[in-house]
């Protein structure tokens, strides 16, 4: 081993460049636990609606399409847990929750909301970049299936 490498994965500290970190990529890291979580498709799309109001469970549920109750619930009580959402009960019946982003949560929204605009100012350029590497692998398939063999 090198001198100044650490044998710990993911170890950061006395890098050039203190901006330039790197992803911890072991399975219990709690950071790659935590983007697991907040870039799933529909912890995005829940905290994307939460920024706007409070919301009630039923609510949600139309707004995400293709979203299974069951999903919907996991979701909410995963980021629940991490302090990114809120739930209030009230007693009545039937039972009313309304769930909300947390400060932390709204913070989140922000993040999230600027990897948006960098996807809706590229998309035409990652359009044009995928059907280009279509193009080159519809050819080489092409190009091997000529191969005698």
């Amino acid at each position: 081993m090198e001198d100044g490498t650490s044998k710990a994965l993911g170890y950061c500290t006395g890098t050039e460049d203190d901006q330039a970190r790197q992803w911890d990529v072991r399975a219990d890291c709690d950071v790659r636990h935590i983007l697991d979580r907040v870039a799933d498709k529909w912890s995005l799309l829940v905290i994307a609606l939460l920024e706007r109001r409070t919301m009630r469970f039923s609510e949600l549920r139309r707004a995400v399409d293709g979203v299974s109750q069951r999903m919907l619930t996991v979701t909410l009580r995963q980021l629940e847990r991490d302090g990114l959402v809120s739930r209030t009960v009230y007693p009545v019946v039937p039972p009313r929750v309304d769930y909300e982003l947390t400060p932390l949560g709204i913070s989140l929204h922000e993040v999230i909301k600027s990897l948006v605009i960098w996807t809706e100012e590229h998309q035409q350029e990652i359009s044009a970049a995928r059907s280009a590497y279509d193009q080159r692998a519809a050819e080489e398939e092409r190009l091997l299936q000529a191969v005698p063999r």
